[in-house]
């Protein structure tokens, strides 16, 4: 049984759902003289694995998911322009997504339906 392939590794450490490693074998990956293959095959892992935490100086993780918020969140005078163009206009969501969407770049869709 590989222990590194549980959510759980070495000293209760918790791994996030897709973590193929422990910080204990990726500091033995950054250790190794030994090749990527016979380190893959070792460990049960991808090559491409090996050579991400050989290149890193860290066994901690990155952040999962996007590196920066994006708000969606409607400025007053932006919402006043969307109902504007709905209500006044009355144009269908699509059309004023695109009437919008150069003028309010993190416009979204969505937003103008809430």
């Amino acid at each position: 049984m590989n222990c590194h392939r549980h959510s759980k590794g070495s000293y209760g450490q918790v791994l996030h759902g897709s973590a193929k490693t422990t910080h204990a074998i990726r500091a033995e990956l950054q250790r190794s003289k030994a090749s990527v293959a016979q380190l893959a095959e070792r460990f049960g892992i991808n090559e491409k694995t090996v050579l991400k935490w050989r290149k890193g100086r860290l066994v901690e993780d990155m952040p999962m998911g996007p590196k920066a918020r994006r708000s969606t969140v409607l400025m007053p005078v932006e919402e006043a322009a969307i109902i504007v163009l709905r209500v006044q206009a009355r144009l269908p969501l699509d059309d004023v997504y695109i009437a919008l969407k150069d003028v309010i770049p993190h416009l979204n869709r969505s937003s103008l339906n809430r």
